[in-house]
């Protein structure tokens, strides 16, 4: 093992610090959804590559700017969102069954796009593709900055609502206690609704980042479901800013182990942090 050069090593670090971004951004509405509702919803990174896609169709058959697809998709995938809400609760779906619920469900979305997208690696080819701002021999590529401003302002965005709004304080009420919460008048099913479509939002609008950097496959969907899930319970189920933090945390990490020994040891790490974290704090969740 060799050490790398400061300019390589300070250029995984930037890497690490917009993969985190993206990790982040994924795992920010299934947090919500798991540390709120008490949903393991899978179908979130079903909805993720669904929107990916659909920004992909969008920009290469349509010829939409894909940034202007941050102005479609996500209405689209709201009503998705409330309407799987719905019939969670019709049939009063538990925890866990949510989890095997929502898992048919990605299969389903995955196999959706296989069959109107094939197999074939798709790639999103637009002008963002070749941009980028070199900065003291470090380089910014456009589609990351992108995808790191988005995350951030969502993030803050969505943790100032939950902090200093009604509607959040009332979700983190119905969270911790939700027959309290109800007997002062809070509407769980309007909120439950609510919820779910902001979640399916925010996955549509990290599906159009994830087009913008990634090449997309549908067997990919599930790779990502193990890092995205390490954010999660490392920033706490719930938290609006713990998933971004812990995804650049986890990036970084991931970026520098490729750097200075291997890329086959990086979820070796990322994932060690997982654990030392839940040895040290069993309880991650914050709502």
């Amino acid at each position: 093992m060799t050490m790398p050069s400061l300019n390589l090593l300070l250029q995984s670090v930037l890497s690490g610090i917009f993969m985190g971004s993206l990790y982040g951004l994924i795992g920010l509405g299934l947090g919500l959804t798991w540390g709120l509702l008490r949903q393991i919803n899978l179908a979130h990174f079903g909805f993720v590559f669904l929107s990916a896609y659909c920004s992909y169709h969008m920009a290469s058959v349509w010829k939409i700017d894909p940034l202007l697809t941050l102005l479609i998709l996500p209405p689209l995938f709201f009503g998705l969102g409330v309407m799987m809400q719905w019939l969670l609760a019709r049939f009063a779906i538990t925890p866990f069954n949510s989890l095997l619920v929502t898992f048919g469900v990605t299969v389903m979305i995955e196999s959706l796009v296989q069959g109107l997208w094939t197999a074939d690696f798709r790639r999103l080819e637009s002008h963002y593709n070749d941009q980028k701002f070199v900065i003291a021999g470090l380089y910014f590529p456009v589609p990351e900055l992108i995808t790191l401003g988005i995350a951030l302002v969502l993030c803050f965005g969505v943790w100032a609502v939950m902090r200093h709004t009604d509607w959040g304080k009332a979700l983190r009420a119905m969270a911790q206690d939700a027959g309290m919460a109800t007997a002062f008048g809070i509407n769980q099913r309007r909120l439950s609704l609510l919820l779910a479509g902001l979640c399916a939002t925010l996955a549509a609008v990290a599906g159009v980042c994830l087009a913008l950097i990634f090449t997309l496959t549908p067997s990919q969907i599930f790779a990502w479901v193990g890092v995205v899930f390490a954010a999660v319970m490392l920033g706490g189920l719930g938290s609006a800013l713990g998933p971004l933090a812990a995804g650049i945390l986890i990036g970084v990490s991931e970026a520098v182990t490729m750097a200075v020994a291997a890329p086959a040891w990086a979820p070796i790490v990322s994932f060690s942090l997982l654990i030392v974290m839940l040895l040290v704090r069993p309880d991650r969740r914050i709502a």
